[in-house]
């Protein structure tokens, strides 16, 4: 079986980690998948909403360290013999790296259902994504530093932006490990369901995003994103044009006649 599993059914595309036997830390193939699995998200208009998840025991945990101490990691790039040091940024920068830069480029919604255990760069792969859903037993850590390495795969930029410049630190310096409460008090997940009802709160959740106004939600997504290093005129300039357009769309005509006849809007 490949460590990563891919499927689009009813415009929904799944990305589901699979290496359960090694709570499905990262493999050179899972990135490359992975890679290949957001590229094809990113030009195929048919696919609406994205939701990555994990097989067996957890969702992530991280890189596999038996493979990096054998030199098998992603860490490690067969290309460049001339550096140690150098072999592993580029390799990073080639395959890890380029899923935080996919998913930028990506105004469809992705959601994360998030089961057992989270860390370090498992974790990250979560926090890219818009909207986290996590079991009541699931446990979270940035864990790099116990074996004295630092968040090469985007870490250091997501976290501090979820739970502050503090938290960030403290999560990085002590690879404390967090309930799901806990994780949710600080900002680091959107949900927590019970164990038993994750599947279904995660399938429900995706497929009513699935059927609402899609240009709305993509354009909604990307005002957000970019409004974080826009000055406010920028931000309100940009999304007053946004809904010029938006309001010239049938999706947008449906929602008011379904509103003034007081039924449920069908969005094409």
């Amino acid at each position: 079986m490949p460590d990563l599993l891919f499927e689009v059914k009813d415009s929904i595309a799944t990305i589901t980690l699979n290496r359960p036997e090694s709570y499905n830390a990262f493999s050179e193939e899972m990135i490359v998948n992975w890679i290949a699995a957001l590229e094809e998200i990113r030009d195929r208009d048919e696919i609406r909403v994205v939701l990555l998840k994990g097989n067996g025991k957890s969702f992530c945990a991280g890189g596999d360290v038996k493979a990096m101490v054998a030199g098998k990691g992603f860490y490690e790039s067969k290309e460049d013999t001339t550096s140690t040091a150098l072999a592993r940024k580029n390799s990073l920068w080639k395959k890890i790296q380029r899923i935080p830069l996919l998913l930028e480029e990506i105004d469809k919604p992705v959601i994360c259902q998030m089961h057992g255990y989270a860390m370090g760069a498992g974790l990250d792969m979560a926090l890219m994504c818009d909207i986290r859903i996590a079991a009541e037993s699931a446990k979270f850590a940035e864990s790099y530093i116990n074996v004295g390495i630092v968040p090469g795969d985007g870490g250091a930029y997501f976290l501090p932006k979820l739970v502050g410049i503090d938290q960030a630190l403290d999560m990085l310096w002590t690879a404390r490990i967090l309930t799901a409460e806990e994780a949710k008090e600080k900002g680091l997940v959107t949900f927590v369901v019970p164990d038993g009802e994750l599947d279904t709160f995660v399938q429900s959740y995706v497929e009513k995003l699935s059927k609402g106004p899609q240009e709305a939600i993509r354009i909604i997504k990307r005002a957000i994103y970019q409004s974080q290093t826009m000055s406010l005129r920028s931000s309100l300039d940009y999304i007053s044009s946004k809904m010029g357009i938006v309001t010239e769309l049938p999706d947008h005509k449906e929602g008011v006649n379904a509103v003034l006849e007081k039924r449920k809007a069908v969005f094409k």
